[in-house]
């Protein structure tokens, strides 16, 4: 196992199973250089997003650590104030304009807007089917966002990426999403180092001479993709020390019983869209 292994998304795509999530990375040389130090590391897969305000110095990056633009898995996302047919499109093109692309390998809906959702889908369908997105999907969506997307979609989502880790478990998305053959990609997966210190992570931490770190970001034995953001090399290389050791079937079962549904960040339902 190792940092260039991938899973395989519903319409045949590769996507390395671990990369680096770059929020609040700020633009300029802290991002450039945390996408450049990753690369180096032989991180292979790079999450930002419109939002973000970074993706033209992640773009810089890319281009200048000399690493063929085909071996680099790039996601971008479509912000919320972006979305609707045509919104979506201008908002591609924007994104890809700043990245210095020609596509990105994923493009996803940030967050389910009300009303807004269904046709911003049309129009990822749409750059899908023009290949500026090499793969489409979505991020924060409830089951039923995707049941009522479903309904219309002529195109299934390839991920759905949610706030996911060892205390925000989401098994009823996750149940959805796997019955939907749609793989679930978890943001905040070491949970922003909260509870580090919960008696269950230390303990499976002296267990395997491994940190609490490396125990949460052990998600991708259940195929879940995983982004860790950090923008320090040190913390990018501990991250990612995860390949010569398993966590049993026990101790996923302990990791398993630490849900207690502790969002870090917003509920979709009650999330302020503005609409």
């Amino acid at each position: 196992m190792g940092l260039t292994d991938t899973l395989v998304l519903n319409n045949g795509t590769e996507i390395p199973a671990i990369g680096l999530g770059v929020y609040k990375a700020e633009p300029g040389e802290e991002v450039y250089q945390a996408v450049r130090s990753a690369l180096e590391i032989g991180y292979r897969h790079i999450d930002t997003a419109s939002l973000y305000a970074n993706e033209e110095d992640v773009g810089k990056a890319i281009k200048d650590s000399g690493i063929s633009r085909n071996e680099i898995f790039v996601t971008t996302k479509v912000w919320n104030d972006e979305q609707g047919y045509e919104n979506t499109k201008q908002a591609m093109a924007n994104s890809l304009k700043r990245l210095q692309m020609d596509y990105v390998d994923l493009y996803l809906i940030h967050w389910p807007v009300p009303g807004k959702f269904t046709e911003t889908w049309k129009a990822l369908e749409e750059l899908y089917r023009d290949g500026k997105a090499k793969a489409i999907g979505v991020s924060n969506f409830l089951p039923h966002h995707l049941e009522d997307m479903l309904k219309e979609a002529e195109i299934k989502p390839v991920v759905n990426q949610v706030e996911l880790h060892p205390q925000l478990q989401q098994k009823e998305t996750r149940d959805f999403c796997h019955a939907h053959d749609m793989l679930i990609e978890a943001w905040a997966p070491l949970g922003k180092a909260q509870y580090f210190d919960h008696p269950t992570l230390q303990e499976l931490a002296k267990k395997h001479g491994k940190t609490p770190a490396n125990n949460c970001a052990l998600q991708y034995q259940s195929k879940i993709i995983t982004i860790p953001k950090s923008v320090h090399k040190n913390r990018q290389e501990e991250n990612v020390d995860i390949f010569d050791f398993t966590l049993s079937q026990d101790d996923m079962d302990k990791i398993a019983e630490m849900d207690i549904g502790n969002r870090i960040g917003k509920h979709p339902d009650k999330f302020d869209y503005g609409v």
